[in-house]
C-alpha cells in the first residue's frame, strides 16, 4: 500500500533521531499491508547490519532486525549444532505459523512482528514462550528491559513508548534446554493462529504453558518443580488466569472457541510433557464455569467479513 504522506526516509538505528510523525521500519510488512495517512518520516533499519544471531553459553541473542528467514535455519545452523536445546525445536513451527511466502521471511523481522502486537504473532508466541527478555533503546540515550511476555498488552498495543526501539531479544539457555510442546489450531488449513500455546518442562522439573493467539496478550501459567499440576488443576488455572474479555474476538475465531481450544490443549501440552494419557472427563471437561460463557452468534464484524462487506 502506498504511503503518500511520507515525506522522507531515514537510515538510522539512533531513537534521539525520533520525532512525532515518525515510524521505525525494518521489515515493513504491516506497515506497507496497513498504510497511513498521519506518518511524516521512516527511520530505516535497513543498514543497522546488526548480527542476526548471537550464540552463547547463555543463550541465543536475536536482533529485532533478524528475519524469518535467517532463523528458520538457526536449528540447523553450525552455531547451534553442538548445544543441547531442545528448545530449538520451537522456532520452524512458529516460523511455519506465519503461513506466508518466501518473499516475506525474506524481509518480515522477529522484532517487527512483535512491536506489531498482534495476538497471533508468532515471533511473540516463541520468545514469549522461550522467557525472552527484550532490550529496548529510548530516545533519552538509556536502555531497559521487559520479558517478551510483557512487551505485548493488548490488540495491537504494547509497553513501547514513543521513539522507543526494539534492539534485540535474549533466549536463555536454561529455557532453551528445556523440553518443548507445541500446539496451534486455526479456522482454516492456511489461516491465521486462532489459538498457539506453547509448553516448557524445564530442567529444574518447573512446567511453563505460554498462551497466545487465541488472547489479546501473552499469558504464563508457571508451576514450580513438586506443584506440577494434574488435569482438573490446570483446567482451574486457564480459567482463573484468563477472564472471558482477554480472549481474542476476530474474523479468525469467537472467542467461545478460543477459550474451548485453549483448556483442550494446555491439557494435551501437560500430558506430552508428562508422559500421560490425555485426560478428558466430566470432572473438568467441558471447562469450568470460571468466566461467563458465550454467546454462541457470530459478532458483527465476523458477520460482515462472512457477507463480503
Amino acid at each position: 500500500m502506498d504511503m503518500n504522506t511520507i515525506e522522507a526516509v531515514v537510515p538510522t538505528t539512533d531513537p534521539a533521531q525520533w520525532r512525532d510523525g515518525d515510524a521505525w521500519l525494518a521489515g515493513g510488512t504491516v506497515l506497507f499491508s496497513y498504510g497511513s495517512t498521519v506518518l511524516k518520516r521512516l527511520l530505516d533499519l535497513g543498514q543497522a547490519n546488526w548480527p542476526a544471531v548471537t550464540v552463547t553459553d547463555q543463550g541465543i541473542e536475536l536482533a529485532a532486525t533478524c528475519t524469518v528467514a535467517e532463523l528458520y535455519a538457526l536449528p540447523l545452523s553450525a552455531e547451534t549444532a553442538d548445544r543441547e536445546w531442545p528448545g530449538l525445536a520451537l522456532v520452524r513451527p512458529c516460523c511455519d505459523s506465519f503461513v506466508a511466502s518466501f518473499k516475506i521471511w525474506n524481509m518480515s523481522t522477529v522484532g517487527g512482528n512483535i512491536c506489531t502486537g498482534l495476538p497471533a504473532g508468532p515471533m511473540t508466541s516463541l520468545c514469549a514462550g522461550l522467557d525472552g527478555i527484550a532490550t529496548i533503546l529510548s530516545p533519552d540515550g538509556t536502555s531497559r528491559t521487559v520479558p517478551v511476555a510483557d512487551v505485548v498488552i493488548g490488540d495491537m498495543q504494547t509497553v513501547l513508548a514513543p521513539g522507543e526501539l526494539l534492539r534485540s531479544i535474549h533466549l536463555p539457555d536454561p529455557a532453551l534446554s528445556a523440553r518443548v510442546a507445541f500446539r496451534r489450531l486455526s479456522l482454516s488449513n492456511l489461516g491465521r493462529s486462532g489459538v498457539l500455546l506453547i509448553g516448557r518442562l524445564d530442567p529444574d522439573g518447573g512446567l511453563v504453558i505460554t498462551v497466545t493467539a487465541s488472547t489479546k496478550r501473552p499469558v504464563q501459567l508457571r508451576f514450580p518443580a513438586g506443584q506440577v499440576p494434574d488435569a482438573g488443576t490446570l483446567a482451574d488455572a486457564v480459567g482463573n488466569s484468563i477472564p472471558w474479555p482477554l480472549y481474542h474476538d476476530d474474523i479468525h475465531g469467537l472467542p467461545a472457541w478460543r477459550r474451548d481450544m485453549t483448556f483442550k490443549l494446555a491439557e494435551e501440552i501437560r500430558a506430552e510433557l508428562l508422559g500421560e494419557s490425555m485426560t478428558v472427563s466430566g470432572d473438568f471437561w467441558p471447562p469450568h464455569a470460571t468466566s461467563p460463557q458465550p454467546s454462541a452468534q457470530p459478532s458483527t464484524q465476523q458477520k460482515e467479513a462472512r457477507n463480503g462487506n
